[in-house]
């Protein structure tokens, strides 16, 4: 994920932009962005690689937008976040089935490190991303575990709810698989609250789905029927999200 979730300031553009993101409708965002920065290209670069980790299309866009950001980087910062983002669009296409490339974004991600200085919010969401990978690729829970931990301390120290709903998920992924129940629907439970709190639509079913995996019935039916309205609600987007609802599968890799 790129962003904390919520508003520079009362920036209407940035507001305007988070409303399209969290509905799903990132091409739409990107359109909003205007293209003379280094810091709009990256962000737009961004938008259309979420798109991809979350409708599993758009890939050749989501390219064009990356080669965007990476020619107009002009600091080392810049250039480790295009990096960072280059490694999350190989990520999403090797968890997807698109095409292997893990080895590229390994590759991408170490460039990353070592451009984006350590204690910034970048540093944040890149070990978040080192976790994903680690995680789903690697099958390296240990290694995961670190990553998101580190993620997780980052994203409190800069106020980044919207990473923190994602690093309290994976946390919870990660205890839900060892069998730690109560740490897990503990974790699920305050990534789902951040995301409803932040009106972020487009993460809130998975987080649902999530919940639902630690609860007993009749409260995981009713956790996973609001998961799926909401999930009709945007066209069937997160497309992964399908096979959590229909039958649960504790377990399977998520974004």
């Amino acid at each position: 994920m790129s962003g904390n979730g919520t508003t520079a300031g009362d920036d209407p553009l940035q507001t305007a932009v988070w409303r399209l993101r969290s509905r799903a409708c990132w091409a739409d965002a990107a359109a909003l962005l205007p293209s003379d920065t280094p810091a709009y290209s990256l962000q737009r670069a961004g938008l259309m690689v979420e798109r991809c980790l979350y409708t599993e299309r758009g890939w050749e866009e989501a390219e064009d937008a990356l080669r965007t950001a990476e020619a107009v980087a002009r600091t080392d910062e810049e250039r480790g976040a295009a990096a960072c983002e280059r490694g999350q669009l190989a990520y999403a296409a090797t968890l997807h089935g698109v095409r292997d490339r893990a080895d590229e974004a390994r590759a991408a991600l170490g460039r990353a490190a070592a451009l984006i200085p350590p204690g910034t919010s970048g540093r944040a969401l890149l070990d978040f991303r080192r976790g994903l990978l680690a995680e789903n690729l690697t099958r390296s829970p240990q290694a995961a575990r670190a990553a998101y931990r580190r993620a997780h301390a980052a994203a409190t120290a800069h106020a980044d709810p919207l990473l923190l709903s994602f690093t309290w998920r994976h946390l919870a992924g990660l205890a839900l698989r060892d069998g730690e129940l109560a740490e897990a629907r503990h974790g699920f439970a305050e990534s789902l609250r951040i995301r409803e709190e932040l009106g972020y639509l487009v993460g809130t079913a998975p987080a649902l789905a999530s919940l639902a995996d630690t609860e007993s019935e009749p409260e995981a039916s009713r956790l996973r029927e609001e998961a799926g309205r909401l999930f009709r609600l945007l066209g069937g987007v997160p497309t992964w999200l399908a096979r959590q609802l229909t039958p649960p599968a504790p377990g399977a890799a998520t974004a």
